[in-house]
């Protein structure tokens, strides 16, 4: 399956961080024709295996999402949400938004907010509901919801709420779709709570136990107008390999021999350095007595808006090299 289509698939499942079911089992039901086995650990990791001799390696990849979960329905029926991970409501103003159960409505700021510092307690979601007790029948306390956006591709570049991180989990799917047998005992960990503090990355590898981590995740960029440099990649560079984020120093021995594959397969890559924000390299390079850690990032713009865009180019070397990785 291409990875555009993989896209479209995962888009639309739902699953903020703390509700990842949905997207859990169609990713199992993606990947088990490709692997010896698959479990889902007690946090709600889905995580693959495809046996094979020499290091145990993880790739990681996170499907779970950013979000909201609503905390009080109000008399006018409007609804009052928290965050689930790393939102602006400035950036998140207007978006529609859509809930599990398929009752959909729209992010919105109060009239009187200040835009430029608006507050997520100055913001709520119309659900179009006539009232609390008409909103009661559709959405309770503790429900949460998503961007409810489509996969856009024009230009062999893609756009979706979600690219953070069903990219990286369609190139995980894709990688193992092409793979023959591997040279590592390998293991491929979709991960819950990243957005929220990197949680299931951490038991996930605790029991994988692995020798190498690699973390498969999108990247800021510097390549927008007015950009702020919080980033070093750029769209059409080629696949990032991670140097380093706020979460993690890669381990140079990783970092080496992801670029010496690249350059030995002609795959385009480029360095990530990240002056803010973390993977799952960050959890798994700290276990127990310490885990060779790197990462294979995606260039993404405009990330945790409901238009985060990236360049199917890029992702298509990632998958390249993940697969080289694993089979070298």
């Amino acid at each position: 399956m291409e990875l555009a289509e993989l896209l479209e698939v995962l888009n639309e499942a739902h699953g903020p961080s703390g509700d990842e079911a949905g997207i859990r089992e169609k990713l199992e039901a993606l990947a088990r024709p490709y692997v010896d086995e698959a479990v889902a650990d007690t946090l709600g990791n889905l995580i693959v295996h495809k046996k094979g001799p020499g290091p145990r390696v993880m790739f990681a990849a996170h499907m779970d999402s950013i979000g909201f979960i609503v905390t009080h329905i109000e008399e006018g029926g409007f609804l009052r949400v928290g965050k689930l991970g790393g939102i602006a409501p400035k950036e998140a103003a207007y978006a529609p938004v859509r809930f599990k159960s398929g009752v959909r409505g729209v992010f919105a700021p109060e009239e009187k907010a200040d835009f430029g510092k608006l507050k997520l307690d100055e913001c709520f979601i119309d659900i179009g509901a006539r009232d609390r007790d008409e909103a009661k029948k559709l959405v309770q306390v503790g429900d949460t919801c998503v961007y409810d956006g489509p996969v856009q591709v024009r230009g062999g570049r893609v756009t979706a709420p979600y690219l953070d991180d069903r990219m990286a989990c369609a190139v995980l799917l894709s990688a193992l779709e092409r793979m023959e047998k591997p040279a590592c005992d390998l293991y491929m960990a979709f991960t819950v709570q990243e957005e929220v503090g990197l949680r299931g990355a951490r038991t996930a590898a605790w029991r994988v136990e692995p020798d190498i981590g690699i973390a498969v995740d999108v990247t800021d960029v510097d390549d927008t107008p007015g950009s702020e440099r919080c980033g070093t990649a750029r769209l059409g560079g080629g696949a990032a390999v991670k140097v380093m984020d706020s979460s993690v120093i890669c381990h140079p021995e990783i970092v080496a021999r992801l670029e010496e594959l690249a350059k030995a397969r002609e795959i385009p890559v480029q360095r990530d350095i990240m002056r803010a924000g973390g993977t799952d390299a960050g959890a798994v390079h700290t276990l127990r007595a310490g885990v060779k850690a790197g990462g294979i990032s995606i260039p993404c713009r405009y990330v945790h808006t409901p238009v985060e865009t990236a360049c199917l180019e890029d992702a298509e070397a990632c998958v390249r090299l993940a697969v080289a990785f694993a089979q070298q």
